[in-house]
């Protein structure tokens, strides 16, 4: 059980702090709640200690016998501040302590997380591009803001990643906390994830069991270390588009396979996590198959065309740039022929690909689960294994793997 102090500064967004306040408490972790004076002018002061269990106070001056201004930033094992507002930003970046959070954020020697959250325009200024990467020099993570609908009719970046995207992120740092480096800037990455469906009629497909989870933590993660992602999304069980990613939305394998080709080119990293269908209906039905005497015995089936294969042989023909890293994914079972990583070792030699993670997959493994883990195959004959914990945490190290290869 790690502590965790929320601090939430004073704006529109402060309302969503209350639902990852909720998510830290649910997990088990002690929260501590501090917000600044105006973050209790759009949320009060006792929805913050119902949901954490704590008193909260904004000034240095409550519980001074318990030197709560030095004591919390202390004894925190993560802090969080969401909504970060520009102001928030700008005190912490010139070392300001004239509220308990600033003060607290002079302590804390534990990894330290924002989530901006403010206007466009606000966002862009030279002030906050300053502040900004004056924090993240020195070792807090500023996440890049979402994209979408702001305050009143504005829309563009600056608005505040979804409560669960930020939770995601926060327990990441807890589980590792050097997982959100800044050293993926300036390259482009195009991620693929979720399953294909394959109809067979207006009612029926071919499909699987991917929920797309390892691949959106992919893109996501990718965006924040500083790369401009695109992500090629089938279907996945309802996740929101992370924040500052790109994404594009299809359904069927030949879909995926147009849509990743289009964007592989000029990419710096193609990570192809979906769970492709190997083969779709030979015909599909204008009307849906009746029972009966109209039902076919059989269903004749075509290969789809190999996406990381296709993939790998466009990097050898010039159609991507001969240093562009392609990864591939592999969920294999063992059976009485061969272990899943002998499997895997042989996709890896027959597809060409640079690195290849294997999961192997089962009943409460891999796939529709939050944690994941498995190995990491290079096409140079290393193998790394890839320890039990978030899909969070193995995107992180396939990141660092991708990383190592692009310098």
């Amino acid at each position: 059980m790690s502590g965790i102090v929320v601090g939430v500064a004073g704006g529109i967004a402060a309302y969503k702090a209350c639902a990852l306040i909720r998510s830290f408490t649910e997990s088990g972790h002690r929260v501590r709640v501090i917000p600044t004076e105006a973050a209790l002018e759009f949320v009060g002061r006792a929805t913050f200690e119902a949901l954490s269990g704590n008193p909260v106070h904004t000034g240095v001056f409550a519980d001074v016998a318990q030197v709560p201004h030095v004591r919390i930033g202390q004894d925190a094992d993560l802090v969080v501040i969401a909504p970060a507002t520009a102001d928030l930003l700008s005190r912490a970046a010139t070392g300001r302590a004239d509220d308990l959070l600033t003060a607290t954020l002079l302590t804390a020697r534990c990894p330290v997380l924002f989530a901006p959250a403010m206007h466009t325009e606000m966002w862009e200024h030279p002030a906050t591009v300053a502040n900004v990467a004056t924090l993240r020099a020195r070792g807090a993570v500023v996440l890049e803001p979402a994209a979408g609908r702001l305050t009143g009719t504005d829309t563009g970046p600056g608005r505040l990643p979804e409560p669960t995207e930020i939770y995601g992120l926060a327990t990441l740092l807890l589980e590792r906390s050097d997982a959100v480096p800044r050293d993926l800037v300036g390259r482009r990455f195009v991620v693929s994830a979720g399953g294909t469906r394959e109809p067979l009629d207006p009612v029926r497909f071919l499909g699987n069991r991917s929920s797309g989870k390892q691949g959106y933590a992919i893109a996501r993660l990718a965006a924040q270390r500083g790369a401009s992602v695109t992500l090629v999304a089938a279907h996945t069980a309802g996740l929101a588009d992370p924040a500052a990613v790109e994404v594009v939305h299809v359904s069927t394998a030949e879909q995926l396979r147009v849509a990743v080709n289009k964007h592989a080119a000029g990419a710096d990293a193609v990570v192809m996590s979906a769970a492709v269908a190997d083969f779709r209906p030979s015909t599909v039905a204008a009307a849906k198959i009746k029972k009966g005497e109209r039902e076919p015995d059989t269903i004749a089936l075509t290969k789809n065309a190999d996406i990381l294969a296709g993939l790998v042989q466009a990097r050898r023909d010039g159609a991507l740039a001969p240093s562009t890293v392609i990864v591939g994914f592999a969920a294999e079972t063992g059976d009485d022929h061969g272990s899943v990583l002998e499997y895997a070792r042989a996709k890896l030699a027959r597809k060409g690909c640079d690195l290849l993670v294997v999961n192997a997959v089962g009943e409460g493994r891999a796939f529709e689960v939050d944690d994941n883990d498995g190995w990491l195959l290079a096409a140079d004959g290393t193998q790394t294994p890839l320890e039990f914990g978030s899909k969070a945490l193995m995107s992180s190290r396939v990141l660092d793997a991708v990383a190592g290869q692009l310098s």
